[in-house]
């Protein structure tokens, strides 16, 4: 954990979701004061028609593209914002998603829902008076 979902429609070279997982990592590995080690990013090609949203009432669903993001519990709102920004911003750039056609929602989790293996088990919990920040 974090584990960084992106559902799109279409499909993507392995160059360009190598790019965003990249940079989507070092962003919220920097935002969120985390072990960059933590973090994994999905990029999930559901092909056309593969995710859909009404954009007003009354008319018919469009495509769209939705980002999860399975995160620390605890994180405060204005920061789960701005990395939200940030994290679509390099969607946006990199695989050219329309900003109108993407949302983003958070599910939270304390550390004992979060095993790693290699780093010690599970992860050591969040706390918002820590300095260094490098507990997720």
């Amino acid at each position: 954990m974090p584990y960084l979902q992106l559902d799109v429609n279409g499909h993507y070279s392995s160059d360009d979701k190598r790019r965003l997982a990249t940079k989507m990592s070092e962003t919220y590995a920097e935002m969120m004061s985390v072990d960059i080690r933590r973090i994994s990013v999905a990029v999930r090609e559901l092909g056309d028609g593969g995710v859909w949203r009404i954009i007003e009432a009354g008319t018919e669903p469009v495509p769209v593209s939705v980002m999860m993001l399975d995160i620390r519990q605890g994180r405060p709102a204005e920061l789960r914002m701005a990395v939200a920004k940030a994290l679509c911003a390099h969607v946006i750039e990199i695989l050219g998603l329309r900003e109108d056609r993407l949302n983003v929602e958070f599910t939270q989790h304390s550390g004992d829902e979060m095993y790693h293996p290699t780093l010690g088990g599970y992860s050591p919990e969040w706390r918002p008076d820590e300095v260094s920040g490098k507990a997720e």
